[in-house]
């Protein structure tokens, strides 16, 4: 991986250099636009509305439109002046709980690496924030733009986690909130019977990105020259009704969970069944080499 940033954690009188790079990446298929005869790419100028000219790119500065239609013109030389106090700093604010913070603030995800002077400095507030199970609210700046974000530990690693300004999280303002929807308790008791049913721990290695594998897929048949097939979508019948629906998906629940529990099973009856392997002697009379004692990971 490649840091993105440099800076350093402000932590009352402590500070600790750090490097920041991104935590999570895209594995979306990409494309470019090209001319459909002859797969040529598509390109595009900048050309000025007013004049026709194409512009190069360093005479293209930032524009604020104005209500009126005018537009306010601002250079580098604008932003530079602006005030970013935590250029290149990540203050720490406060700490709180991890259940304060509502998931719809956060933005994107980093991982922090101390620099070498700075391990020790960082492995301490790391434990310390780790044995509290709090996080810390810090404020950072990333680009010439100041964000809140909070702090926390993952596998020996702090994560920071970008947020969004208040002002920045919309109101849902739906009519249906005003309304006064009735629910009956057979409903209520089956939804809550279809969830319990559904009920398991996340491991995120279970899912997968259907949409993506077929589309290399049919990626992969076009470089190969293969004829490209598109399976038949199994037709569902409507629910009769709200219950019956529950009803049904209840039961498809606990058929497939049992399902899945007895291939686990299965499989763990099987491994259990395999013969162990025989152990053969060493004709030679070589000594063997002790194992190699696994390296700890680094935090």
């Amino acid at each position: 991986m490649r840091s993105i940033w440099k800076g350093a954690i402000s932590f009352g009188l402590v500070t600790i250099p750090v490097k920041l790079y991104s935590a999570t990446e895209q594995r979306d298929v990409s494309f470019h636009q090209v001319h459909r005869e002859d797969g040529g790419r598509i390109k595009y100028k900048r050309v000025c509305t007013v004049d026709g000219e194409e512009v190069p790119y360093s005479d293209i500065a930032k524009g604020y439109e104005l209500p009126s239609g005018e537009t306010v013109i601002l250079t580098d030389e604008d932003f530079a002046d602006l005030p970013l106090s935590s250029s290149r700093r990540i203050d720490v604010l406060q700490f709180v709980e991890q259940e304060e913070v509502d998931p719809i603030y956060f933005a994107k995800s980093y991982y922090l690496e101390p620099d070498q002077q700075g391990a020790k400095p960082y492995v301490l507030l790391r434990d310390a924030l780790e044995n509290s199970g709090q996080v810390a609210v810090v404020k950072i700046a990333i680009r010439q733009r100041e964000s809140l974000a909070t702090l926390r530990v993952r596998e020996g690693v702090f994560v920071l986690e970008t947020m969004l300004w208040p002002d920045e999280v919309r109101t849902p303002d739906f009519p249906f909130l005003d309304e006064d929807i009735e629910i009956r308790k057979q409903e209520l008791s089956m939804a809550t019977s279809l969830i319990e049913s559904m009920e398991g721990e996340f491991d995120p290695s279970e899912y997968k990105d259907a949409y993506r594998e077929a589309l290399q897929a049919v990626i992969d048949a076009k470089i190969e020259g293969k004829e490209v097939t598109r399976p038949e979508e199994a037709e569902e019948e409507p629910a009769a009704d709200l219950l019956s629906a529950l009803r049904a998906s209840v039961e498809a629940a606990k058929k497939n969970r049992g399902e899945r529990d007895g291939k686990a099973a299965s499989g763990k009856d099987a491994a259990a069944k395999k013969p162990a392997a025989r152990k053969t002697s060493s004709k030679s009379g070589a000594k063997k080499e002790p194992a190699k004692s696994r390296s700890r990971k680094s935090a």
